[in-house]
């Protein structure tokens, strides 16, 4: 019967995994059946991934990278893993620990790596699509997925602090998922460091105490990077893990955003590494990404002058149609009120001419009732007897001086003397009376039934008309 150790052995010959610790995770997932485990891991291998090669990989003139062990494949969505490949225990989730993998088209041009930990690609730097990375949008994961991996982040930097926290020096760790962690980078146009952490692994506590605790490294991190740190027991760190081909530990990488929801691989290093040769080549990646970062930031300023100046443009456009609208409303306004106070006008100049011609028609008709009544009365008057004892002389003066005489009967009625002053037309008005000066009597309407003799007028009377 195979021991455990020649199982370990064994496995580690046929995968070429050097990381016994992780030879022996995987054994484990698969309760040591050493032909499920080989068949696990090579069954989502490329078959040409023994034969991989880093020397193979070649620059054109264009310096477009190509990797010759990996098949050519168009961009995925973010859905790939939705198709069996989401986060289950360890053992089975690394049958995705091999994707595909694509070239940057020219991208950074960094160096292989002096130091010899990690790779560099030459002419570029690889890419995974977030999709196959498992932190695309899903099916309907959206706030849950964030708020469970924004969870994961923050139990890793608890216990991160329990386990360091004696060192005052840590890294920033970012209290958030590794979506938002790159989104966060890119906002503010910075490197992402990722530090998957093996708690179990014998190196781990070192290298966790001298070189992420250093004070230079803490240092730079904390001025060049967006730091995100995840357990590989997480599900997003052992995601990050199986993604990035974690082969040993400690593993730290350095990426960023990259077009078409995809992250670029610019550097990561693998197993126990010093302070200095840390520092060596994250200083390295700043540089050689610096040019990338600051025509980034560039042209996000760029961008945001140009969303100012374009919603300046629109404040100023709508402010002058504001404008326009509100002199269009003030014409109108006044052309209405103009409108209304024409109508207004001709309404008054109606009311005006129709009252005018009522008033001219109801002068007419008075004017026209005189007329018959002086006929009528002239006519009930009868002819002027002729000078006898029994008839008398009356003289009437006006007030405008004309004098008017004429002969009556001496038994006739001073309403008959009213009807002959009524009959000349001579006053516009009927409110008047007959008053004689010496002396002064007034022979007003109430002695209308008196006659001319019996009122003291016979033989002959001077009368005066008092307007009333």
């Amino acid at each position: 019967m195979v021991d455990v150790a020649d199982k370990l052995g064994y496995f580690q010959a046929i995968t070429g995994l050097e990381d016994p610790d992780l030879c022996t995770e995987i054994l484990q997932a698969h309760g040591w059946d050493l032909e499920l485990a080989i068949s696990s891991f090579t069954s989502s291998s490329d078959p040409r991934d023994d034969d991989a090669d880093p020397s193979s990989s070649r620059v054109d003139g264009d310096h477009n990278t190509e990797f010759e062990d990996y098949p050519s494949r168009e961009i995925v969505n973010d859905s790939e893993l939705d198709d069996g490949r989401a986060f289950r225990p360890p053992g089975i989730a690394w049958k995705i620990i091999t994707l595909p993998v694509s070239i940057v088209s020219g991208s950074l041009g960094l160096a292989s790596s002096a130091i010899g930990f990690g790779f560099w690609v030459a002419g570029g730097a690889l890419t995974y699509s977030l999709g196959m990375l498992g932190f695309g949008s899903g099916r309907g994961a959206g706030s849950e997925s964030s708020s469970s991996a924004a969870g994961e982040a923050m139990e890793f930097i608890s216990l991160f602090d329990r386990d360091y926290g004696r060192n005052p020096l840590k890294p920033g760790f970012v209290s958030e998922g590794f979506m938002d962690a790159l989104q966060r980078s890119r906002s503010e146009f910075k490197l992402l460091f990722v530090y998957l952490h093996s708690p179990d692994h014998p190196d781990t506590p070192a290298f966790c105490e001298r070189t992420l605790c250093d004070e230079g490294v803490v240092a730079f991190l904390n001025e060049n990077f967006v730091t995100w740190g995840g357990s590989i027991r997480s599900s997003e760190g052992f995601k990050m893990s199986n993604s990035l081909k974690a082969s040993r530990f400690p593993f730290s990488a350095v990426v960023m955003p990259a077009a078409n929801q995809r992250i670029a691989l610019l550097q990561q290093v693998e197993g126990p590494t010093t302070p200095e040769e840390m520092i060596a080549v994250l200083q390295r990646v700043v540089e050689d990404s610096s040019s990338v970062l600051v025509t980034a930031r560039v042209e996000a300023e760029e961008r945001r002058n140009n969303l100012r100046l374009r919603e300046e443009q629109d404040a100023a456009y709508m402010a002058a149609l504001e404008a326009d609208q509100a002199r269009e409303r003030q014409r109108q306004e006044e052309q209405e009120r103009i409108e209304r106070e024409a109508a207004e006008a001709e309404r008054k100049r109606k009311e005006e001419e129709e009252a005018r011609e009522r008033e001219e028609r109801e002068a007419a008709e008075r004017e026209a009732a005189r007329v018959r009544m002086r006929q009528e009365k002239a006519l009930a008057l009868g002819d002027e007897p002729e000078k006898g004892p029994d008839v008398t002389q009356v003289l009437v003066r006006f007030p405008n001086g004309e004098r008017k005489g004429r002969r009556f009967e001496s038994n006739t009625k001073i309403q008959t003397l009213y009807d002959y002053v009524d009959s000349l037309g001579v006053l516009e008005t009927e409110e008047y009376s007959l008053i004689t000066n010496f002396p002064r009597t007034v022979y007003g309407r109430d002695k209308e039934s008196m006659s001319l003799k019996d009122a003291g007028l016979h033989p002959q009377a001077s009368l005066f008309i008092e307007i009333n």
